[in-house]
């Protein structure tokens, strides 16, 4: 019996002999095992943006958006109110909190610095739903909603950009030439999982965004509403209610279209996680089937190996070589092929991967698993392709192989 030492470093010789066919035989493993270790990390890292956001949102979240100009069916836009807010908060059970909120950007000024950031006009709730914590000095409440009070809660890049090292809490800030009292900062959030700054932002009480910096002339008007749930499992109930709620108050009647939208931020982040999953198992099958195809290659170029060798395989049956030890190398050959193939797969999946990501704006996420199950799966595609022409090879006649030409 020959050690498998001896077995594997004849193997490695007889593929070195035909280094471009041994290349070309393995293309289709390296492109299999490339193609599943760029699927699975490409899946992954959209799965924990998509984890991040939805973190960062808040899991317990309900958006409602009024109808948008240009996009009415009845041909009159409709908007969203405070009044609308309030009864929501009111009289839908499993809200915890709502914020009613107006949105716009600004250029804000102290002294001689200026910056461009997002204002958001709400309540006291907004922090709360949102899931903002104050630094420094307080937040908005309910008594500067009531008297349109012109204070103001800024984000810590607002202070970096107008402040620097200056404590800005009791500071004047003028929001597009309005002056405003900073009384907080809030505390630092960073990036968002698209790569947006949180922190770039001042809020601003209800009242005062809409009597000094916007005024519509729509009384109460705000532009959408956060509604934090109790749970995740009261989303549903919450969503439905809040529909019939707004349908009754905007007297839509039953067949028209509705003048809002009401989204459940989990319910659209996870729609993007099952094509997120789609798009890998899709990726995954081509993987599947690369793998498949580079082990018919293998069979077949193994098949011609068997052919050429034959007279090599007589010999060595004549000097004492068994039909294990004859299978053995044949099918050492082709798993070393496939391990071969399996390994720069794994380097140019990790680089498809990067290269992947640029498109979907996340990171890729390497696991050890996924590589260690690419370069098994690539090994057990040598031993399951390489076994018959293995096996074939092993059941030469001597005499027959000694006089093949």
């Amino acid at each position: 019996m020959i050690a498998i030492s001896e077995v594997f470093s004849a193997s490695l010789t007889a593929l070195r002999r035909n280094k471009t066919r041994s290349m070309l035989t393995a293309l289709g493993i390296i492109i299999g095992v490339a193609a599943v270790i760029a699927a699975f990390a490409v899946g992954a890292g959209a799965n924990k943006s998509i984890d991040e956001q939805i973190s960062s949102f808040g899991s317990n979240f309900i958006m409602v958006f009024p109808d948008r100009p240009g996009r009415s069916t009845t041909g009159v836009t409709r908007y969203l109110t405070y009044d609308d807010a309030q009864a929501i908060e009111k009289e839908v059970s499993g809200v915890d909190a709502v914020a009613p909120m107006i949105n716009l950007s600004a250029t804000l000024v102290y002294e001689n610095t200026n910056w461009s950031s997002s204002v958001v006009g709400s309540t006291k709730e907004y922090s709360y739903v949102q899931e903002w914590n104050i630094e420094s000095g307080r937040d908005i409440n309910a008594s500067d909603v009531r008297q349109g009070a012109k204070v103001a809660v800024i984000g810590k890049t607002v202070v970096d950009k107008l402040f620097g090292g200056e404590n800005p809490v009791g500071k004047a800030i003028r929001i597009n030439k309005i002056p405003f009292t900073v009384v907080g900062v809030f505390e630092a959030k960073g990036l968002s999982a698209m790569g947006s700054d949180q922190d770039d932002f001042i809020l601003v009480p209800l009242t005062s965004a809409q009597r000094r910096l916007v005024r519509w002339k729509t009384a109460g008007r705000i532009g959408n509403i956060y509604i934090k749930g109790v749970s995740m499992e009261a989303l549903s109930y919450i969503q439905n209610e809040t529909e019939a709620l707004l349908r009754e108050r905007h007297k839509i009647k039953p067949g028209d279209a509705d003048d809002f939208a009401v989204r459940n931020v989990s319910q659209m982040l996870e729609a993007r996680r099952k094509t997120t999953t789609i798009m890998s198992m899709l990726l995954g099958s081509i993987a599947f089937i690369s793998l498949v195809v580079g082990g018919i290659g293998i069979m077949n170029i193994m098949l011609v190996s068997v052919t050429e060798r034959t007279r090599e395989i007589g010999i060595r049956m004549a000097v004492g070589a068994t039909e294990r030890d004859i299978r053995m190398q044949f099918l050492i050959e082709a798993v070393v092929l496939s391990m071969i193939g399996g390994t720069i797969g794994i380097m140019l999946g990790v680089a498809a991967g990067y290269a992947l990501s640029s498109f979907t704006s996340a990171p890729p996420v390497f696991t050890l698993m996924s590589i260690v199950l690419a370069f098994v799966f690539s090994a057990m595609v040598g031993v399951g392709f390489g076994y018959y022409p293995a096996y074939k090879a092993s059941l030469l006649n001597p005499i027959d192989a000694l006089k093949y030409e």
